[in-house]
């Protein structure tokens, strides 16, 4: 910490009484050797007269609070008064001291002030890891599909439109709406979603606007909506699909007014909030049936941001696998690589996946618990995995885009794979005789085998 002080009695006394408490100590005789410290040492707390010739206390809060990693001040004065209080927190000091005063209570206040700092210095870490979780190169989709989407995305991030993202369940909605929060000039604000699939109709007024105390049976305080709690930055909705007819309308002019009034109050509220909403129903037919406001549909789906499901992403499925276990790896302790057999890959290759990604992820976890090694084996998968995967071969290797000799070759090791590497049994279940069978063989190994051109 530094001590700022233009008394050389005083700054003396209070540099060997911290430095008794255990704390790492330098000093300054005015405000601008004050700043000049800050400038070349990395400093968490300032401890600063507020009377000094040069540069006073105020004047040190302005500047040092315009540094790159602006530390916490604490003001002393002998000049204590409300006033000077208010401004000095204004201005940005953490707290305020007055002369005369027992050592023991600056020590008390610079404790605090430096776990309030540590504690700051967590939560933007934990920022920083979930902004780099979000990054859209950290999105696996190689497929031509996903390609499209994160095109899509990268661009609309830094825009302030409203955003509708559809697609089956399990897709990974709140994951772009997520990226889209993340990427966008939003990021440094809150990013709050609610599935308003789970929450009662009759909640859900009040859980997005709030509600004033005495506005209903159970209101015992005044209760801020999510749209305060997400005021600067993103409210991901959910489940758009299932809200009613009334609570649309309030909705809607919510997202036209930007302004919020809360059950049992009169006054509106400003809010500045970017929506993104998600749903796996068809609104547009939810909008013939009369079940979905058309105005309201048109509002969100500035932007439409179309998922497409896993079994036309076949290009996904093991990169999507493999990242899920090299994240398994990283929390493992000691470090554990664990692999997919080919027996496996060919397996998840060939299902076609009804519950998307989340699917696929609880089917990896199930055979990350299973295995008895460092592979995850057929045996690991579940039974419904295994009793699809050769329902529909065809529509993942048009999906990946295979030719007619791929498609072949692939079929032929999997039948030989499946015959326990027995040629004669392959060559039989095939319609191939064996010489044939074994010249097909001769040319995919030489095929391996070439150079990349």
């Amino acid at each position: 910490m530094l001590v700022v002080e233009d008394d050389d009695a005083m700054r003396d006394l209070l540099v060997e009484e911290l430095c008794d408490a255990g704390y790492q100590v330098v000093s300054a005789p005015h405000g601008r050797a004050g700043v000049d410290v800050v400038l070349g040492t990395p400093i968490d707390l300032v401890i600063t007269d507020l009377r000094m010739p040069d540069v006073d206390g105020f004047d040190l809060i302005r500047d040092v609070q315009a540094t790159r990693q602006a530390p916490h001040i604490v003001m002393i004065t002998a000049f204590g008064s409300i006033e000077t209080a208010i401004k000095a927190v204004k201005l940005g000091a953490f707290d305020y001291i007055t002369k005369p005063f027992e050592i023991e209570e600056l020590i008390l206040v610079a404790d605090k002030a430096l776990k309030d700092r540590q504690l700051h210095r967590h939560i933007q870490h934990l920022q920083r890891e979930v902004e780099g979780k979000y990054r859209f190169g950290n999105i696996v989709g190689e497929s031509d599909g996903m390609q499209e989407v994160l095109n899509l995305v990268t661009r609309i991030s830094t825009s302030e439109a409203f955003v509708l993202i559809t697609g089956e369940s399990g897709t990974g909605k709140e994951l772009i709406a997520r990226a889209i929060h993340y990427n966008s000039a939003r990021a440094g604000k809150p990013f709050v979603a609610v599935n308003l699939a789970a929450v009662p109709q009759q909640l859900i007024e009040s859980e997005l606007f709030g509600h004033k105390r005495g506005a209903f049976t159970d209101a015992h305080s005044d209760r801020d909506g999510l749209f305060h709690e997400a005021n600067g930055g993103t409210l991901f909705l959910d489940e758009i699909g299932e809200l009613a007819l009334e609570l649309q309308a309030k909705l809607l002019r919510v997202l036209q007014e930007q302004e919020v009034r809360p059950i049992g109050s009169s006054k509106v509220e400003k809010v500045d909030v970017r929506v993104v909403a998600a749903t796996n129903r068809d609104l547009e037919e939810m909008m013939s049936q009369g079940s979905f406001r058309e105005d309201l549909y048109y509002r969100l789906n500035v932007i439409d941001v179309r998922l497409p499901p896993l079994r036309n992403r076949v290009d996904d499925i093991l990169p999507i696998a493999e990242h899920l276990l090299r994240r398994h790896s990283e929390k493992s302790s000691p470090p554990r690589t664990i692999r997919l057999s080919p027996e496996t890959q060919r397996i998840l290759l060939g299902y076609r996946w009804p519950g998307n990604v989340r699917e696929l992820q609880n089917t990896i976890e199930r055979g990350l618990a299973l295995c008895r090694g460092d592979v995850i084996e057929a045996e690991d998968l579940p039974q419904a995995v295994h009793e699809t995967r050769d329902i529909d071969y065809l529509s993942p290797a048009v999906a990946r885009r295979l030719s007619m000799a791929e498609l072949e070759r692939d079929f032929i090791l999997l039948v030989l794979d499946d015959e326990g590497g027995n040629k004669t049994r392959t060559a039989q279940r095939l319609g191939l005789d064996r010489k044939t069978l074994y010249r097909k063989l001769e040319e995919f190994a030489k095929d391996s085998k070439k150079p990349e051109a």
